[in-house]
């Protein structure tokens, strides 16, 4: 096999399993609500099971019944967000991030939880007459903005239960931060001992979010994490059938709903038992994940609290790292983590003296050139013998067209006579391609590079080009690395490279800029320490050839 076949082959393998792997994503069957097994009411709060709480059975809910759909809100704001509360339930339906703008239409704050995919963090209790997320709450007056000069913002809602039990809801905001704590305060007034559960639970469509496209997306949906079991993403397909997999019980881990660039995650303290469940409203196309955690018990006349962590935000790895073991693995980078880790660190480092995302991509894309610079070298090398040799291949191909054997023989003693590799260009261009794919799902999946202008036309590295130069210049580029190449012997094959630049250039049209910014700034270098490597190779061959004549 030569050279340029091989180099053939590694393209087209690459480009097939981006294409399968995306069509997949976008094209997986929904099952019919009537056939979805273990379906749940969004009425209905979920059940632990007694590993919870071992010898102890808790008893169904009480839901009202007659909630209105449309219940009351109001409004918080801190310097990051703007949440909506709903009296319902007391539940976040509606989350801004007020630093980020959505996709489509920049003049617009993010939303986070929304209406549009029925997306919010929900909480109750388990237990005879308790509140649940469908129960309504009574908001106590309060302050609904940050103050100044405040740390953080207390918002208290509280219910009646049965039997004289009082309940009280409490959401913490805190300054500079995605953190919401959400505590339970139940207060006894019966004369007999309680023993509740607590669950808290996010709710969301399984319709992907805006700018997630057939040639470029990421994983949506919920995840659970486990240090037994470590990080483990599930399929809302799967919750649909029936057939998730996900760890069930642990005193560690959290739960998190996640999307390109932004997750939600509950966090529990660590070494509370807690229980993970997962399901799907019937008759829509909702899911809701949860975990479930035990309330101590509650003597007559006594007092109790519980809390859980909510993180609501962007995928900023530094912040995901301080508040949970492993929530920064949400931003998955797959089997290639340990090569994206190191990278993205030094896009961070270089970002920090450069001070723009843009340019800090140029640099990294310089610094790998310059550490594969020996391996660049000799694959460039060997492509220059090749092309050298071409005309004498093309004469010994049309030679002994009807004698595959001895072509075979010729063409191996010409390679042994030139000390030339066939496949010298390839094996450097191997070795590199998991480092190349790290850094394309780094640039994928940072946030760092949402919103985030480089230079003129292009202001957001998350978005494509607008004016598809980038992409124009990365064909352009191709086209002139194709021609410095050795022209390959076989006619169809030498039409199939022409081709290839128009071809991923069209892939390309619907990427990020930042990705096809890299690329057309790999391959300008490449094309320059191609050019002076071939025509130092091309002089001495030259040379070579008038002094034998």
């Amino acid at each position: 096999m030569d050279t340029r076949r091989l180099i053939l082959v590694l393209i087209f393998t690459f480009s097939s399993f981006m294409l399968w792997e995306n069509w997949q994503k976008y094209n997986q069957p929904k099952p019919a609500a009537d056939t979805v097994a273990a379906t749940q009411a969004a009425g209905a709060a979920p059940k632990p099971s007694t590993t919870l709480q071992p010898g102890a059975a808790p008893g169904t809910p009480v839901v009202p019944t007659g909630v209105a759909a449309t219940a009351e809100t109001f409004a918080i704001s801190t310097d990051l967000l703007k949440a909506t509360i709903s009296s319902q339930g007391g539940d976040l339906v509606g989350l801004e991030l007020l630093k980020y703008k959505e996709h489509d239409d920049k003049e617009k704050t993010f939303v986070l939880f929304d209406a549009k995919h029925q997306y919010m963090a929900q909480s109750g209790l388990i237990g005879d007459g308790l509140p649940t997320h469908r129960s309504v709450f009574k908001r106590v007056a309060g302050a609904t903005t940050l103050a100044d000069d405040a740390q953080e913002l207390k918002v208290r809602l509280e219910a009646e239960a049965a039997n004289g039990v009082k309940v009280a809801k409490i959401l913490t905001f805190k300054r500079g931060s995605y953190v919401i704590d959400v505590a339970w305060e139940i207060t006894n007034g019966s004369d007999k001992p309680l023993a509740p559960h607590a669950y808290f639970q996010l709710q969301r469509d399984d319709v992907v979010p805006a700018g997630e496209t057939k040639m470029v997306s990421t994983f949506t949906g919920p995840a659970v994490y486990t240090e037994a079991d470590k990080y483990q993403k599930v399929d809302f397909s799967n919750i649909a059938d029936n057939k998730a997999k996900f760890a069930k019980t642990a005193d560690n881990g959290w739960l998190a709903m996640v999307q390109h660039y932004f997750v939600s995650a509950w966090v529990p303290k660590d070494k509370t038992p807690r229980e993970f469940y997962m399901r799907k409203l019937e008759g829509s196309n909702a899911y809701q994940a949860g975990l479930i955690v035990p309330v101590n018990e509650i003597a007559p006349g006594a007092k109790s609290e519980t809390s859980v962590t909510l993180y609501a935000g962007p995928q900023e790895q530094a912040a995901l790292k301080q508040i949970a073991p492993g929530l920064d693995l949400v931003v998955d980078y797959g089997w290639l983590t340990v090569v994206a880790a190191p990278i993205f660190w030094a896009l961070q480092a270089i970002h920090s003296l450069v001070g723009n995302w843009g340019w800090a991509i140029v640099v990294l894309t310089i610094i790998l050139k310059a550490i594969f610079f020996p391996l660049s070298a000799a694959s460039y090398k060997s492509m220059a013998k090749m092309r050298v040799l071409t005309p004498r291949l093309m004469q010994l191909k049309e030679r002994y067209a009807d004698d595959k054997q001895r072509l075979n023989q010729e063409m191996m003693k010409m390679y042994q006579t030139e000390k030339v590799n066939p496949l010298g260009g390839c094996l450097p261009i191997v070795v590199q391609i998991p480092v190349f794919i790290a850094l394309y799902w780094v640039l994928l999946g940072a946030v760092e590079m949402r919103d985030a202008p480089w230079i003129l036309w292009i202001k957001d590295l998350a978005s494509a080009d607008p004016y598809y130069i980038l992409p124009v210049l990365m064909i352009i580029s191709m086209f002139i690395q194709t021609k410095l190449n050795p022209t390959p012997p076989d006619p169809i094959q030498a039409k199939v490279m022409m081709l290839m630049p128009l071809i991923f250039g069209v892939m390309f049209l619907w990427f990020p800029a930042g990705l096809v910014l890299y690329w057309v700034v790999n391959n300008v270098l490449s094309i320059a320490q191609q050019w002076h490597i071939t025509r130092a190779i091309d002089a001495g061959s030259k040379a070579a050839n008038d002094a034998k004549a």
